[in-house]
């Protein structure tokens, strides 16, 4: 039955009859929808592949700068490596890839005895050592000479 001053006539009953006998999904709601969205259309996707692309980019750059020093590096890459994965192939492989490392090598650190953990945690500890010592002294503070002071 047609709608009352409708330009369209029939033709929103009709479509709308289609749609509920259609086996398509309905369009998803919340961020993903409106990520659906914005993919629908030509600009919309490249300017959405750009810009997550930067951030991306970003993430990674920034947390692979800090790998050398105590603190989140890694968490910062698998986060940029996340963002990327969002719209980009490769760095959804690559992001397996990363986790599934970052698995094998934490299973193989559980089977390993005491006297292993250990010197694995004493690399760990000198190497952060390292670069805070070598961090600081760019900035011009030399902690072994104020240690020294106080001996």
């Amino acid at each position: 039955m047609p709608i009352p001053n409708s330009d369209a006539g029939a033709a929103d009953v009709i479509k709308n009859d289609a749609a509920d006998r259609s086996s398509m999904p309905e369009r998803r709601s919340g961020f993903r929808g409106w990520l659906d969205g914005v993919r629908s259309t030509r600009a919309g996707a490249l300017t959405l592949k750009i810009v997550v692309g930067v951030i991306g980019a970003l993430m990674v750059a920034g947390g692979l700068i800090m790998v050398p020093f105590p603190g989140p590096g890694w968490l910062v890459v698998f986060a940029g490596l996340a963002v990327l994965a969002t719209e980009f192939h490769w760095a959804h492989k690559v992001l397996e890839f990363g986790k599934q490392t970052l698995h094998a090598w934490t299973e193989w650190y559980k089977r390993q005895g005491w006297t292993v953990r250990i010197i694995v945690l004493v690399v760990t500890v000198a190497a952060a050592a390292v670069i805070v010592y070598f961090g600081l002294l760019t900035l011009g503070i030399d902690v072994i000479e104020i240690a020294q002071r106080f001996i």
